[in-house]
């Protein structure tokens, strides 16, 4: 496996074992339909979080957080879509981003709780 996937998938695992500390309630992971895909499907209240995240070894090349464009954020709402439809979700949703960077043996995160909505999605612009 390269190197680069196997940083993803310690990212993955990790920000699991986060979310859970926070009280996080772990639906999905990987979750895919047709060509969508969601990091992490939880729920911490009543609606469900989405929840996209990004690991990098560093942040030379940018932090991970920018990697979320915007047409990454409409996929990930039409995928929250998908996903609720399937599922006879009627709640809301939040869209949440976990950004890790590698710091030593750990992650050092930066979590956006409310990193998007619809409205950002739909824009030319993103919050970062």
């Amino acid at each position: 496996m390269a190197a680069h996937n196997e940083l993803g998938k310690c990212g993955e695992e990790f920000a699991k074992q986060y979310l859970l500390g926070k009280g996080y309630r772990i639906i999905e992971t990987n979750w895919r339909c047709e060509h969508l895909e969601i990091d992490i499907i939880a729920q911490k209240f009543d609606f469900l979080s989405i929840i996209e995240v990004k690991t990098r070894s560093n942040n030379n090349s940018g932090y991970p957080e920018e990697a979320v464009t915007v047409p990454k954020m409409r996929k990930l709402l039409k995928a929250a879509e998908k996903y609720m439809q399937l599922n006879n979700f009627t709640n809301g949703v939040r869209f949440e981003v976990l950004a890790l960077t590698k710091s030593g043996e750990s992650f050092d995160v930066e979590h956006f709780e409310e990193a998007f909505t619809s409205v950002t999605a739909y824009s030319h612009s993103t919050r970062w």
